[in-house]
């Protein structure tokens, strides 16, 4: 289970480190995918087959399906952490996250999202003023 947040320095070549309670969960690799707010989702292998496996069983007849795999998909990496328990961030996901220096990772139960440290502050304070109304939206089942 992922929780909380971490803020890291992008090193030159591009990598963070991982927090360190959280590394045990990648030793088989990871998946870093383009998430739908302008962050990077990271998934440990077996949570990454779950989900693709729902996102594959989608009807390939539908467009927005096929849109949300190619979406999912083609902007997915598999990776994994080196000896410092760092991962390269691949280029193409720094650019869509607009990554610069400084980046949040965020739990989110079964995956992390990591998010440029000045859009997590922004999306954290809608989040925070929302959060309420959103709430009420959702219905949770026990």
């Amino acid at each position: 289970m992922f929780l909380g947040q971490y803020e890291h320095s992008l090193d030159q070549r591009g990598r963070i480190a991982i927090p360190a309670k959280f590394r045990d969960a990648f030793q088989e690799g990871l998946i870093l995918a383009r998430g739908f707010d302008k962050s990077i989702l990271v998934y440990a292998i077996a949570e990454w087959r779950r989900m693709a496996d729902k996102l594959a069983a989608l009807p390939v007849t539908q467009s927005n399906s096929r849109r949300v795999n190619r979406a999912t998909f083609a902007n997915a990496f598999d990776s994994e952490l080196d000896r410092q328990g760092r991962v390269l961030l691949p280029a193409p996901l720094r650019e869509y996250a607009q990554i610069k220096d400084v980046v949040v990772v965020a739990g989110v139960y079964n995956y992390l999202e990591i998010w440029d440290k000045e859009l997590w502050a922004i999306e954290k304070a809608l989040t925070e003023q929302q959060v309420g109304q959103m709430a009420e939206a959702v219905e949770l089942r026990p």
